[in-house]
């Protein structure tokens, strides 16, 4: 192959929602808003490049996971790249070559389609401008893009607390696009979440599968009515630092998550026996210990394990000594709240 025409990389971080969204309207918008963090370990780096394409052909991709060829994923971006060419008429110019890998595993749980749609639409929107595209906003259009690929990407453009989808408590927020929250007190400023790593596989049921559900599921409206007062409350938690508060908010979120999909229809668990053995740790070592440590799940098996960077020690402490035996093969990923993608040179 010829030499690229326009290269470009970036990493770009995944996110763990606190406040969730469960369910879309068409066009990739939340039935409710919802409040994340960026992490700073968990992320995808990736290159895309630019060649010259066969004339006859409107665009094409070729992608490299870790390396090798993965085609499995090339339908979703192709759709994506159809879907932003009113906007980013470049995508139909050229042949796409996307070289992408992980640093934590794909498609169990720990949002890879964040971190991977929006460091792909860095990279093209970095190489939009170097062809001449112009935008008032880089980033926030990098948001806007990237929720088209995927929802959760739009808030991993951003560092630290986002919150995406329109609320009237949240000034400047949108369907279409993330806001970075700026008043979040300084405890959580470096906030530490150690994922637990329950099951690396596929899931048995994709997110996309899972949003498709809601539509029809029996407690949809209610779902979508508590989620609104919890975005509000959370944004006043945040900004006040009340850790307790926090907690109440958090927990209670990751768990309607999983009732929603243990109560749709078909319904579906994505939880397993070692996901229920470490919250019951957790709960219990917070009642003896009267701590501060807390969990979140996304939709998937892992737990995110929650903690303050004071109880940094106690928390690798219980780990080694609870927690470690849950985790498969060992393993889990340290990570905290991270200050978003980082450009490539």
């Amino acid at each position: 192959m010829t030499d690229a025409l326009y290269s470009s990389c970036w990493r770009s971080p995944s996110n763990i929602a606190l406040v969730k969204y469960w369910g879309k309207k068409p066009g990739q918008i939340p039935f409710n808003a919802s409040i994340s963090f960026t992490l700073s370990n968990c992320y995808s780096e990736t290159i895309l490049s630019a060649f010259k394409k066969a004339d006859h052909l409107r665009f094409s991709i070729e992608l490299l996971l870790d390396g090798k060829p993965e085609p499995s994923f090339i339908p979703k971006i192709k759709s994506f790249f159809e879907h932003i060419e009113s906007e980013m008429p470049l995508v139909g110019k050229y042949h796409w070559k996307i070289e992408t890998r992980n640093t934590f595993p794909h498609s169990s749980g720990i949002a890879s389609s964040a971190s991977g749609m929006s460091a792909l639409t860095l990279c093209l929107l970095s190489i939009a401008e170097k062809s001449g595209h112009k935008t008032d906003d880089f980033i926030r259009e990098a948001s806007f893009l990237s929720r088209i690929g995927s929802g959760s990407a739009c808030r991993s453009v951003y560092g630290g607390f986002n919150e995406w989808g329109l609320h009237p408590d949240c000034h400047g927020s949108s369907d279409l696009f993330a806001i970075n929250l700026d008043h979040v007190h300084p405890v959580f400023a470096d906030y530490c979440d150690t994922i637990l790593i329950v099951h690396e596989g596929p899931k048995t049921v994709s997110s996309s599968i899972g949003h498709s559900l809601i539509g029809h599921h029996v407690f949809a409206s209610s779902r979508f009515e508590h989620a609104q007062k919890q975005v509000s409350k959370l944004k006043g938690v945040l900004a006040s630092g009340d850790i307790e508060a926090f907690t109440g908010i958090v927990e209670s979120e990751a768990l309607m998550l999983h009732a929603m999909m243990m109560t749709s229809d078909p319904c579906f668990i994505l939880m397993k026996p070692q996901t229920l053995a470490i919250i019951e740790s957790i709960w219990e070592y917070r009642k003896q210990k009267n701590n501060s440590f807390a969990f979140t799940l996304d939709a998937g098996a892992n737990v995110h394990f929650l903690y303050t960077k004071a109880d940094e020690a106690n928390a690798r402490k219980f780990i080694k000594d609870e927690l470690l035996s849950y985790c498969h093969q060992g393993r889990f990923i340290d990570d905290q709240v991270g200050s978003g993608p980082v450009q490539i040179s």
